[in-house]
């Protein structure tokens, strides 16, 4: 599962998803819920299971997680800071590390000691030290007013109490996170660490055997593994609480924990937000994106070197249009969108009569209806490329800076900026080629889908053609230099305006335009919905009691299951694989071929040790790289998938078919003493 989190921008317009959304789904069935640690549901596993974990093991496990800023997730697995994640959570700095003399994603990566690891640019890996309930300051900051007005005032609120909940942005983050489509809001506190560098990555074949083919479907032979290390004034960091290292088989019914930051669910929707995914939003990101990987195949296929520079792009964009065809297939499932219906209807009839809840139905509708007609203008404005969206940054940020803290763009306050300005400034290659690609399909799908004569066309291309203006912007802009984006990040609002990079001359061309929409958007669509949303939180609370859990929100939570197969077209999907099983299904044709140290290994390797397994566990995009512990509080795996049926849990758990994919630890060991030998990491895993 390629899990990679968008900004916030890119979120709401790839699944239309609202600050505040809508609350219309049944109360958890057993193994649903994705659940905040601080509203476990004790009770209901206990009636599921027999026991359920108490709260020093939920806090050990808590302080034990990690999240990764590139959107994933993960755990500390021994004292000195080394972290267990997925292979496809540190492809992109494997690659930002590679060179075309040392491809680090093909070849794989084995720091024999800790001064070869190699840091992974503009990654930051963030542990939870605090979770507060400050939904009465936010609520009462929005009080009655509407529109943008509510939205502004929301967004001053939050700006502010972060400002007061981390005042050493060196160490920790603070970040108020919107839970029920507004019912709550929670501070979420982080200590981190900046410097995060790479200690271990099979190489890409073995953790990705099968390749798009196998992406979300079971039987799995993937070692999706990898090993990072945090370090904090160039030292090892030194943890507290971190997961027991346990290489064991899974056993077939056991309970299981997954713990990590599910990106986000539209489970809460109102049946009006899921027909707009259905009918605008998805159509338009499959057919767009669809093109995108046309055009970067063809790009590829001109030189060994731009094959190896698109892989992960291509990697990436493969793995999203699979996620939104699956998302496209549940709602257009009748029985499927039925029971969502259902559950919405009968949250209607229970909150019928209450005149303090009204019918936030009709006001999400209204909104929705107003989303329509700004939707295109809103989502092509902003090309999309790496070069272009340094500029962006650099134009914002120079603006928001000089604003006091509480009017500022979310994503530009004071508890923000240093995430921003680390990723601004780190060093990472840049290949022209696929950034001109990229810009030429972003102008010529803005001018497909608004028109030639369309003003923002007009704004967005001139005179210029699609592939013109990309060559332009492209071929004379010098902000692939890390010096040059620092100078303009510290030269401020002067430094810009003065620039005569294309590419900043670009983005400040579109800025004014993107404040209009911004404002349009959070004026008819987001105050709106934020209303709706807190009216609707207080429907289901009355309806079903508040021992609920929220839509996902890239914030930790846990789920718990069991390792349990299913049943396909009528047979038995066992639920654990056997590494001698990629042996038999190889064939040596692309994607299923062996990689390299497996074969020159396969003498050495015990084909008898379990590779991977699914579990009933309740996960979606965000969850790569979560810890699959078992009751001891061991970690004896990492999930790294979900199956085919698991594309419809964005918007509801089916608990007979929905299965967690995980790579065991088993065979990870295995890789570490037999296939990619790592002597120093085995005897640490093992507190030796």
């Amino acid at each position: 599962m390629r899990i990679s989190l968008p900004n916030l921008r890119n979120l709401l317009l790839a699944s239309a998803l609202p600050m505040a959304a809508a609350l219309s789904s049944a109360p958890a069935l057993a193994d649903e819920g994705m659940w905040t640690f601080d509203a476990f549901p004790a009770e209901q596993m206990r009636k599921d299971y027999g026991f359920a974990p108490d709260r020093q093991w939920l806090d050990r496990v808590r302080a034990s997680a990690v999240r990764l800023t590139g959107g994933c997730s993960a755990s500390f697995v021994s004292p000195a800071g080394l972290i267990l994640t997925n292979h496809h959570c540190v492809v992109d700095c494997a690659q930002n590390l590679s060179t075309q003399d040392k491809d680090l994603v093909a070849r794989g990566f084995i720091a024999a000691t800790r001064t070869e690891e190699r840091k992974c640019p503009g990654q930051q890996a963030e542990v939870v030290t605090a979770i507060s309930d400050v939904s009465g300051a936010v609520k009462g900051a929005m009080g009655t007013l509407e529109g943008e007005a509510r939205i502004k005032a929301r967004d001053g609120k939050i700006a502010e109490i972060e400002k007061a909940g981390c005042t050493d942005t060196a160490t920790t983050r603070c970040q108020v996170v919107t839970l029920f489509g507004g019912g709550q809001y929670k501070l979420y506190t982080y200590r981190k660490y900046s410097d995060v560098r790479l200690v271990w990555a099979p190489e890409f074949q073995a953790a990705f055997f099968g390749g798009d083919p196998d992406n979300f479907n079971y039987p799995r032979y993937a070692l999706d593994a990898s090993f990072l290390r945090a370090y904090e004034n160039g030292k090892p960091v030194k943890v507290a609480s971190f997961l027991k290292w346990s290489p064991r088989a899974p056993k077939v019914g056991e309970a299981t924990f997954v713990v990590g930051n599910p990106g986000s669910t539209q489970r809460l929707f109102t049946s009006d937000q899921l027909a707009f995914q259905r009918e605008v939003s998805l159509p338009i990101t499959l057919a767009v994106y669809s093109e995108l990987r046309g055009r970067l195949l063809t790009a590829m296929e001109q030189s060994a070197e731009k094959k190896r520079e698109g892989a992960d792009t291509l990697f990436g964009i493969e793995n999203s249009l699979k996620v939104f065809i699956g998302r496209q297939k549940a709602l257009n499932d009748p029985g499927f969108v039925k029971t969502l219906a259902d559950n919405e209807a009968t949250l209607k009839q229970r909150s019928a009569g209450n005149a303090a809840i009204g019918d936030p139905w009709g006001d999400v509708a209204k909104s929705v209806g107003a989303y329509r007609e700004v939707y295109l203008p809103y989502r092509f404005i902003n090309p999309q490329s790496d070069l272009y969206d340094y500029a962006h940054t650099l134009v914002r940020v120079a603006i928001e800076r000089t604003k006091p803290n509480g009017e500022r763009l979310p994503g530009y306050t004071d508890s923000a900026l240093p995430l921003l300005e680390k990723q601004l400034l780190d060093e990472r290659p840049i290949y022209p080629w696929l950034e001109q690609l990229r810009l030429e399909w972003s102008f010529s799908k803005a001018r497909e889908y608004l028109g030639a004569d369309d003003p923002d066309t007009r704004l967005m291309l001139g005179s210029e053609s699609p592939e013109g203006l990309a060559e332009r912007l492209v071929g004379g802009s010098t902000l692939a230099d890390p010096a040059v984006r620092k100078a303009l990040l510290e030269g401020g609002e002067a430094a810009i305006e003065a620039s005569k990079d294309p590419l900043i001359v670009y983005a400040r061309l579109i800025e004014a335009r993107d404040r209009a929409l911004q404002k349009l958007v959070d004026e008819r669509y987001q105050g709106p919905l934020s209303a709706a949303g807190a009216k609707l939180a207080d429907a289901r609370f009355a309806a079903y009691g508040d021992t609920l859990y929220p839509d996902a929100t890239f914030t930790l939570r846990v789920s718990y299951g069991k390792v349990q197969g299913w049943k396909e077209r009528g047979q038995e999907v066992t639920p654990v694989t056997t590494m001698g099983g990629a042996f038999e299904r190889a064939t040596g044709n692309e994607p299923f071929v062996l990689a390299s140290a497996f074969t020159a290994n396969a003498a050495k390797i015990d084909k008898a040790t379990p590779y991977d397994f699914v579990t009933t566990n309740d996960i979606i995009g965000g969850n790569s790289g979560s810890p699959v512990v078992d009751r001891t509080g061991a970690v004896i795996g990492a999930a790294f998938d979900g199956n085919i049926h698991s594309l419809g849990g964005n918007y509801g758990y089916q608990g007979d078919v929905n299965r967690t994919v995980v790579v065991s630890t088993a065979a990870v060991e295995q890789a570490l003493e037999t296939i990619y030998p790592a002597p120093a990491l085995v005897r640490e895993l093992k507190g030796r």
